[in-house]
Parts: C-alpha cells; sequence; structure tokens
C-alpha cells in the first residue's frame, strides 16, 4: 500500500467533509438572519437556534480546515523499518487469529477510516490508546495487550 495514495483518499474525503459544513453553516447564518425569520412572539427561537447551529457548524469546519491543512503528502514522512513508529507512520498489524488491521498515525483526523484497493485504512491520533502502544514499537515487535504483532511500517 501506498502512503501516498492513503493520504490522497483521506484529503479528498476531508474534503468533502469541509464543503458540506461550510455549505451547511452558510445556510443556517442565513436563515439565522433572513428577515423573513424574525421572531413571530416571545417565545419563537428559530432564529436564534439557527445562529447556534450556524456557529457550531462554523467551528466543526474549521476543524476540518485544520485536518485538512495536515493531510497533505509532505506531512507524512517515510519511515523505513527499522525506525520507530511515530506521527505519520501507516503501520499494518496481524492479531493472533490472523487478521490484519492498518493504520495511519496522524495528528488530526482520529477515527476516519478508508477503504483502498480492498484495505481498511483507520486514522488514530496521540489521543487513541493504541497509539500509544505503538508509538516507539518497530516492525517485528509484539505486543501483549491488545495481542498483535507489527508486521509492516512505512
Amino acid at each position: 500500500m501506498i502512503k501516498a495514495d492513503v493520504i490522497a483518499a483521506l484529503r479528498a474525503q476531508l474534503q468533502s467533509q469541509y464543503d458540506r459544513m461550510l455549505a451547511a453553516a452558510r445556510e443556517a447564518r442565513g436563515y439565522a438572519t433572513d428577515q423573513d425569520s424574525k421572531a413571530e412572539s416571545k417565545y419563537d427561537t428559530r432564529s436564534l437556534e439557527a445562529s447556534y447551529l450556524a456557529v457550531g457548524q462554523a467551528a466543526k469546519a474549521d476543524e476540518l480546515a485544520v485536518a485538512l491543512d495536515t493531510f497533505r503528502p509532505e506531512s507524512f514522512r517515510d519511515f523505513a523499518e527499522i525506525e520507530p513508529i511515530d506521527l505519520g507512520a501507516l503501520v499494518e498489524v496481524v492479531y493472533p487469529d490472523r487478521a490484519k488491521a492498518t493504520f495511519l498515525l496522524a495528528p488530526h483526523g482520529g477515527g476516519m477510516m478508508i477503504d483502498l484497493d480492498g484495505v481498511t485504512v483507520m486514522v488514530i491520533t496521540p489521543g487513541a490508546p493504541v497509539f500509544g502502544k505503538l508509538a516507539g514499537k518497530r516492525a517485528d515487535d509484539e505486543l501483549a495487550d491488545p495481542p498483535m504483532k507489527i508486521a509492516r511500517v512505512s
């Protein structure tokens, strides 16, 4: 699996989410400020609710913009098999039942998943427990909890 392809696919997914969130924030802001959505009574809070929604969506769009800026090919260097795992590594692990998992260690975008060439890659960030277990390890190292062997690092 080529790391640049993984990053490009994740970037495309983030771009799509960013575009949708930005459009939703603009729509909510438009509704909140539209003359026709003025309160009809002191109990009518539709405009106020729309403004809260717009603020929340704009904040989420800002988070996505930061993540999008992170997912550039130059932000993820290649790792030699003997190097310790750190941010930017693409790590393939094998579990005792021979199931495989592939993780991209990144500063943002935790939990994102993409399927590329039949392989699912999950983004994990420093806050994820598995990140802490993988960080500093190398290819061929084995972990006890959860039990897994690091098959490949790139």
